[in-house]
C-alpha cells in the first residue's frame, strides 16, 4: 500500500485545496441551484442536498471536460508560465476562490463559482508572469458570456413563464391543463437536458456522438421523461 510519504507535496495541497473548494461550491452554487425548489415547497433541504449532490457529480464528470479544459490551459498561454509557476499559480488561484466563496456565502451573496476561479487565474497570470501570459481573447469572450447568458436566460424564463400562465394559471381548470400539458413540459426538459449531456458531455466517456446522433438520443429521452410526466 502506497504511503503519503510518496506523494508529492504539492498533489497533497491540491486535493485538500479541492475538498476546500468543493465545500464553498455546496455552500454557495447549491444554495443558489436548489433556492427555488426549496422555497416553493417542492423539496426539503434534506432532498434537494441529496439531489444535488447526485446531480452535482454527474454533471462535472459527464458534462464539466470543456469548462475544465478552458480552466486548465485556455486562460493561460502555457509556452510562457514554467511547471513550477503553473502549479503554484493553480494552487493559489483555487485556495483564493474558494476562499472568496465562502466569503460570500457568509454575507449570503449568491456568487459565481466560474467568476471566482476565472478571476483568480487571471489575477496569477498576469501578476506573476505578465499581462501577455493571459489569453485575453478567450477571456474577452467569457466575459462576454457573462453578458449575455443572464440576458438570454430572462427573456427565455418571461417567455416560458408567460405560456405556464397563459395555458396553465389562467385556465378555469388549472389541475387539469397540469396534467395534460405536464409530458410536454417534461419532454423539453429532459431533451435539452439529454442533448447538452450527450453531445458535450460524453467525450468524457469516450463516447462522441455526432449531432443527428445526440438529437435522436436526447429524443427518447424526453419520450422517457414524457412518460414520466404522464404519470
Amino acid at each position: 500500500m502506497p504511503s503519503f510519504d510518496s506523494v508529492p507535496t504539492e498533489l497533497l495541497i491540491a486535493g485538500i485545496l479541492a475538498l476546500y473548494m468543493a465545500w464553498a461550491i455546496g455552500a454557495n452554487d447549491v444554495a443558489n441551484a436548489m433556492g427555488t425548489s426549496v422555497g416553493s415547497g417542492a423539496l426539503t433541504i434534506r432532498h434537494a442536498i441529496i439531489v444535488a449532490a447526485l446531480l452535482e457529480f454527474l454533471g462535472a464528470f459527464l458534462a464539466g471536460g470543456h469548462v475544465t479544459d478552458t480552466v486548465r490551459k485556455g486562460m493561460i498561454d502555457m509556452n510562457l508560465v514554467s511547471q513550477d509557476q503553473l502549479i503554484y499559480g493553480m494552487l493559489a488561484a483555487l485556495a483564493s476562490a474558494a476562499t472568496l466563496l465562502l466569503g460570500a456565502t457568509r454575507l449570503g451573496l449568491p456568487v459565481s463559482t466560474t467568476h471566482a476561479i476565472i478571476g483568480a487565474i487571471v489575477g496569477f497570470g498576469s501578476v506573476g508572469i505578465g499581462m501577455s501570459a493571459v489569453n485575453w481573447p478567450e477571456v474577452g469572450l467569457i466575459m462576454v458570456s457573462w453578458l449575455t447568458s443572464p440576458l438570454l436566460a430572462g427573456v427565455i424564463a418571461y417567455g416560458i413563464f408567460q405560456l405556464t400562465r397563459k395555458m396553465i394559471l389562467d385556465h378555469s381548470e388549472p389541475l387539469v391543463q397540469v396534467r395534460k400539458l405536464g409530458p410536454f413540459f417534461f419532454f423539453f426538459v429532459f431533451f435539452i437536458i439529454g442533448l447538452v449531456t450527450l453531445f458535450k458531455g460524453l467525450k468524457n466517456l469516450k463516447l462522441d456522438l455526432d449531432l443527428p446522433e445526440a438529437l435522436v438520443a436526447s429524443a427518447l429521452l424526453g419520450l422517457l421523461g414524457a412518460g414520466i410526466g404522464a404519470f
